[in-house]
């Protein structure tokens, strides 16, 4: 459809989420009147989210703004299993405590974003391995196995491919699709659920829980998937050079975090601000037209406004304040990313490319070499040559010291 009547997909279409819809007719009339229904699912494969699953988050989030209740579904039962969509090989089998850990985690990246409670519109959390955990296993032949052809599963793009290259896809794995089609199944019948959002990558796992919610229920239920944001160079979103840029605090600290949308290439600015902002759209569309320099002033709103909603508009000021002390002035902020070492250490003489490491700029010690060989390094603002040098008290400044990895990565090492 060209143009959606109900608020909530109008939204999602004029901001460019949309990708895939299956009854887009029925589906727009649906979330036009009541109190319109939708869930994602969200695996516990680590203990915090990353900006790759912020698209969803924000298209729940619209749900809410526009009327309609979302739903979180935390997967501790298909975490077990392990989702194999665009997977080259089998994901690792998680125990019972490191899933119950990474599920107490994730579950804070979606406080600032969705309103939680008991009334009409507000957001719910629902873990499916109270269903999976109780489903027996002839019972899920009869009640879902029998709705599904081995003719159509062998041909979903990740099984298709694994097959072809000869490499192994487990019976565990094949029984994924099964698994979560029998959530939206479960969560129509309890919660009267009708939509089943993701990104376009769970489009047939989506298809497949409509397809069985329509012959196990006789039930209206619908799909809605969102386009997999890769940045205008081809990268993936929200990966970068350190590693993925998590949602939790404790994983990515709120200046890291606003750097991270900060240094958002050009071509992508007006883009992101559609999709990851509440800024209304006429002034994304002002900000995304200016050039040359100018384009920094949208960089930043954007830094501002995407900080804002996750960690709230002190933390985004606080780290505007950072960046321009830092890059502006040269200084040093209280924001930036610390990490407190032993004054005993500095004594014995630290290794700056161990700072480095410890204080999350390099992955190791042998790249933080690298860095110095290349003239990227710095301590306290002068440039570091040697690769054995070490740190020492001599170094601190009002108790810090300032480490640099090119013009734009800053943390502290604080003696305690």
């Amino acid at each position: 459809m060209s143009e959606y009547k109900s608020e909530f997909l109008k939204t999602l279409s004029e901001r460019g989420y949309l990708k895939q819809v299956t009854h887009p007719a029925e589906v727009d009339a649906y979330c036009a009147k009541g109190i319109p229904t939708g869930y994602i699912g969200f695996d516990a494969t680590a203990d915090s989210l990353h900006v790759g699953s912020l698209l969803q988050i924000m298209m729940l989030r619209h749900l809410q703004k526009s009327g309609g209740k979302p739903i979180v579904l935390m997967g501790g039962g298909t975490t077990k299993v392990g989702d194999p969509t665009d997977k080259e090989k089998s994901r690792p089998l998680l125990t019972d405590e490191q899933i119950a850990a990474n599920m107490e985690g994730i579950k804070k990246a979606f406080q600032p974003f969705l309103t939680f409670g008991d009334g009409p519109i507000d957001a719910i959390m629902v873990n499916n391995d109270d269903w999976l955990g109780k489903l027996g296993y002839l019972e899920m032949l009869r009640e879902v196995g029998v709705h599904f052809t081995i003719n159509t599963m062998v041909k979903q793009d990740t099984v298709a491919r694994r097959l072809a290259a000869e490499q192994p896809y487990t019976f565990l794995e094949f029984n994924y699709l099964l698994m979560q089609s029998y959530d939206f199944l479960e969560l129509y019948r309890r919660l009267d659920c009708r939509m089943q959002i993701g990104g376009s990558d769970q489009w047939g796992n989506i298809v497949g829980g409509v397809d069985l919610v329509h012959k196990a229920a006789s039930g209206d239920a619908y799909g809605i998937t969102a386009h997999l944001i890769t940045t205008a160079s081809g990268g993936k979103m929200g990966k970068t050079a350190d590693g993925a840029v998590w949602l939790n605090a404790d994983r990515k600290s709120p200046y890291e975090y606003w750097q991270f949308w900060r240094n958002t290439e050009d071509a992508d600015v007006g883009r992101f601000m559609r999709l990851f902002t509440e800024l209304p759209l006429d002034e994304i569309a002002r900000l995304e037209a200016l050039e040359g320099a100018e384009i920094n002033t949208a960089k930043v709103v954007l830094a501002n406004e995407a900080t804002k909603l996750l960690h709230g508009e002190a933390a985004a000021k606080e780290s505007e304040a950072a960046a321009a002390a830092v890059f502006a002035a040269g200084g040093q902020a209280d924001a930036l990313p610390t990490v407190e070492i032993a004054t005993s250490d500095l004594d014995g003489g630290m290794l700056i490319a161990a700072a480095f490491t410890a204080a999350g700029l390099t992955e190791s010690n042998g790249a933080a070499r690298r860095l110095i060989k290349q003239g990227a390094a710095k301590v306290n603002d002068t440039p570091v040559s040697d690769q054995n040098a070490s740190l020492s008290a001599d170094d601190l400044v009002d108790g810090t010291i300032k480490l640099s990895a090119g013009k734009k990565r800053h943390a502290l090492v604080k003696a305690i």
